[in-house]
């Protein structure tokens, strides 16, 4: 069974207006499958759809959502109703206001458990049972390091990764047998335009500047579909798995400190415990 054949004929990737997720959907039509983009802005998904289409004979739909809306996934379960989902990559959802939890506002971190949470889950039990019925398909959430290890700053953002990474191992369990291939994808320090944009506000780098030593969106999609169908979680990158193997046999309390300080040579910011 060919690639296209096991997980086409069309994938819904959300967050593909740029960075990983605009990878990803020019991967995926570059091994045959047709896509459907999904992102908040519609010059950029349609700037991803051109390039896809120039560069494969994939077909593309764009879809504008906001993922932290709580009609997301009805709007994205109705608007492909007419095309076969074979595939389902959610790269939504990385964090932009890196600030203690106590000095921002709830709403904002609802708005993150929506998108990070509820969203993928609700749309993975949409596509997933038309997947279990036709007896394949692939359903790929993106996860953090920041999962592994609370840093300040980021609370409930990686909580909610850490949600996406055990839903999709857990789900690895349940599908395996019935066709359906469940991944979780973790992300060390991704060089996204996302992460230059939060580290050029911070004043820890130049406009447009690459992030030294990240992994590149690119990696992350080969890892990921190397990995596909073999394990349920997905180091992505050498920072990650090195980071994993380190962390594991550290005290608990240590690898909060180890974080901590991570996370402020990263970003900025942040208190050490």
């Amino acid at each position: 069974m060919t690639f296209a054949d096991k997980y086409g004929p069309w994938a819904l990737v959300a967050g593909a207006s740029e960075g990983v997720g605009a990878a990803f959907a020019a991967e995926l039509a570059a091994r045959g499958l047709n896509v459907v983009l999904l992102a908040r802005r519609q010059h950029a998904l349609d700037e991803v759809a051109d390039a896809v289409e120039s560069r494969s004979n994939a077909q593309t739909r764009t879809l504008v959502v906001d993922l932290s809306e709580g009609s997301a996934a009805g709007k994205i379960a109705a608007a492909p109703a007419d095309l076969d989902i074979g595939m389902l990559v959610y790269c939504a959802g990385s964090d932009t206001e890196i600030v203690p939890f106590l000095d921002n506002e709830l709403s904002s971190a609802e708005g993150m458990l929506q998108r990070n949470c509820l969203a993928p889950m609700q749309l993975t039990h949409h596509f997933g049972r038309s997947m279990v019925e036709r007896g394949r398909g692939g359903i790929m959430l993106l996860s953090s390091g920041a999962a592994f290890v609370g840093a300040p700053s980021m609370a409930v953002y990686g909580a909610t990764k850490a949600f996406d990474m055990i839903f999709m191992e857990g789900l690895w369990s349940e599908l395996r047998d019935h066709g359906v291939d469940a991944l979780g994808v973790v992300l060390g320090t991704t060089d996204t335009p996302a992460l230059r944009r939060v580290r050029q506000s911070r004043g820890l780098a130049g406009p447009d500047e690459p992030v030294r030593g990240a992994t590149s969106p690119q990696e992350v999609v080969t890892a990921a579909l190397e990995d596909l169908g073999k394990t349920p979680t997905c180091m992505a990158g050498r920072q990650i798995r090195w980071g994993s193997r380190i962390l594991s046999p550290i005290p608990r309390r240590l690898q909060v400190r180890l974080m901590a300080f991570m996370s402020r040579r990263e970003m900025g910011g942040g208190h050490d415990t």
